[in-house]
């Protein structure tokens, strides 16, 4: 956080609250005497496409040694989804006091894009000594560099109190928070001895990076280096870090970060769902301008639509025939555009679903398959370009899928790619079969025997979903 207003002549403590709803997810170390606070506390959220999840944040000065957030001066806060924050590499908001004005900016959110780990274990020989009653009391801060060249800080160890020879407690973080999952990339890290006013005295720093830490299994030194001393002729270094290397493992879970998420919306036109025409269809527009599709697309979309990057959604339309010869199609484009099939926005996809309606006959059967193929072909032609791309399919359907077998088949190809696909069912069908496909409980097999190597499914019926 930068620049936040000064409530207090002498001292200025900060500490970030985040919020879900009534639930604090997460509270960060207080910031001393300081109005540009970088906070060493990271935080995991789980991410729920069925929910919109609102996220606050909220700074406080703190005042008083105590839990209670009243008990402390509010000085701002700053409110959005957790899908604004995953869509944006970096994202500065400014911080609003109650009455409206701002009160600074820079909230920074990263979403993790692999899921290997590292463990370091850390010692500190002959730091210099700062402080002129005792010894130092020093900490470690790790930064690494971002794409713009500005060093942004990863991880601060705990102060080690009055010594020289520090023995820090070993830490384990994400390799993608550490240097982007980068081993060749440069890490900072700097060593300062703490002191309860704020003005923490810089005791020095030295750059490495992952690859060169692993050299040596049982330790590896490296000088502290305070570059304003090392104009005299005796200076040798500030003491000596040495780092205790554990091989990069991979994490229990597995967590996604793209630099383009795209969406693509494929709707059901069978004849299952009853003639547009008719107010029994699921697709009868009522007189308020909507129906069960149309709210399916509006609820999931709305949510969906934060982690795209460009807002621009491919939607296509299956099991109906098209003119002029009024064959059946399982990928067409709703807009009837199949060069451009994009729909700005989920208002773009809504028009395009209006617009469609009245110039397609509903048939069948119900084919997944065609559909999920047609979005891995993209997915499979994006492993292939330097930028990382993932792709969501929404399929909203009315019932029972025809071509199961193959759907299956499709599914577990399509899990080796870079995509997910959700699936909503509307009306009152039985969608047993449907979940079958949701591997939660169990790893979804192809009809030839092999096993998904992820669960990329989620069905959902549309009456579920949650605000």
């Amino acid at each position: 956080c930068k620049n936040y207003v000064t409530l207090d002549l002498y001292t200025m403590d900060a500490m970030l609250k985040t919020a879900s709803l009534s639930l604090t997810l997460a509270r960060t170390e207080t910031a001393v005497n300081n109005l540009n606070p970088v906070f060493g506390v990271k935080f995991q959220v789980d991410y729920h496409f069925e929910e919109v999840q609102k996220l606050k944040f909220a700074m406080f000065d703190e005042d008083k040694c105590s839990s209670q957030l009243y008990e402390h001066d509010f000085l701002g806060e700053f409110t959005c989804t957790l899908g604004v924050i995953v869509s944006n590499k970096k994202l500065h908001r400014p911080l609003i006091l109650a009455n409206g004005k701002p009160a600074g900016k820079g909230i920074t959110a990263q979403e993790l894009s692999d899921n290997r780990i590292i463990t370091l274990t850390m010692c500190g020989r002959k730091l210099d000594k700062k402080d002129f009653f005792g010894k130092s009391d020093p900490y470690l801060e790790f930064h690494k560099q971002g794409d713009d060249g500005k060093w942004m800080m990863v991880h601060r160890t705990e102060v080690i109190k009055n010594t020289l020879d520090p023995v820090w407690k070993p830490f384990t973080v994400p390799l993608i928070s550490l240097c982007n999952g980068d081993v060749d990339r440069h890490i900072k890290v700097l060593c300062y001895d703490y002191d309860n006013d704020g003005g923490h005295d810089f005791i020095g720093e030295f750059q490495t990076t992952v690859n060169k830490m692993s050299e040596a299994q049982n330790g590896v030194e490296f000088d502290c280096i305070n570059p304003k001393k090392q104009k005299k002729k005796s200076y040798k270094n500030s003491g000596l870090l040495v780092f205790f290397y554990t091989p990069v493992q991979l994490a229990c879970i597995s967590v996604l970060h793209c630099e383009c998420v795209f969406l693509q919306v494929g709707i059901d036109f069978t004849a299952s769902n009853g003639s547009p025409r008719e107010p029994s269809s699921l697709h009868y527009i009522n007189p308020m301008g909507s129906n069960e599709y149309l709210s399916a697309i509006w609820a999931v979309g709305q949510i969906i639509q934060d982690y795209d990057t460009d807002k621009m959604f491919p939607a296509l339309g299956f099991g109906a025939q098209l003119p002029p010869d009024w064959k059946v199609s399982h990928e067409f484009a709703i807009n009837f555009n199949p060069t451009n099939p994009f729909c700005s926005g989920v208002e773009g996809i809504v028009q395009a679903y209006s617009n469609c309606l009245p110039h397609i006959r509903f048939y069948g059967p119900t084919n997944f398959a065609p559909i999920i193929n047609h979005v891995a072909r993209f997915a499979t032609q994006a492993l292939q370009q330097d930028t990382a791309q993932y792709f969501t399919l929404l399929i909203i359907t009315d019932g029972v899928i025809s071509d199961m077998d193959e759907t299956r088949h499709a599914i577990v190809q399509a899990a080796k790619l870079p995509m997910s696909i959700i699936i909503i069912g509307v009306g009152n069908a039985d969608f047993t079969a449907m979940e079958f496909l949701d591997g939660d409980s169990s790893a979804l097999r192809s009809y030839t025997g092999e096993e998904a190597v992820r669960d990329i499914v989620q069905v959902h019926e549309a009456m579920l979903l949650k605000w």
